[in-house]
């Protein structure tokens, strides 16, 4: 089933507190960035953030967002826009840290 217009409105509508919030289309689905760093998606009308280091400390549940796919975090605290805003931010600390290092790597 794939994510409804209404649900994805919704969740940008709860992600207002950050700007720089971009949202990308992929087949039937979306994927949300964050000052260009990709941090999560909607999937299945389930908003979803990838699993790293900074954000286990929310206890969040953890599922698969489509066949094939890498578990990631289901954040169920939509309703609570600063809870939102620091599961991302500090979400998005750890990408940031992660793909620096990667790049460093090359």
């Amino acid at each position: 089933m794939a994510t409804t217009k209404d649900y994805k409105d919704f969740v940008l509508d709860k992600l207002s507190l950050l700007e720089n919030i971009t949202c990308k289309t992929m087949m039937g689905e979306y994927l949300l960035y964050y000052n260009q760093i990709l941090f999560g998606g909607i999937y299945d009308n389930r908003f979803l953030v990838k699993m790293v280091n900074g954000n286990k400390r929310y206890h969040m549940q953890e599922v698969i967002p489509y066949d094939g796919a890498k578990p990631m975090y289901l954040v169920e605290e939509i309703d609570d826009p600063n809870r939102v805003k620091e599961i991302i931010i500090d979400t998005c600390k750890d990408l940031l840290v992660k793909n620096n290092k990667k790049q460093s790597h090359k």
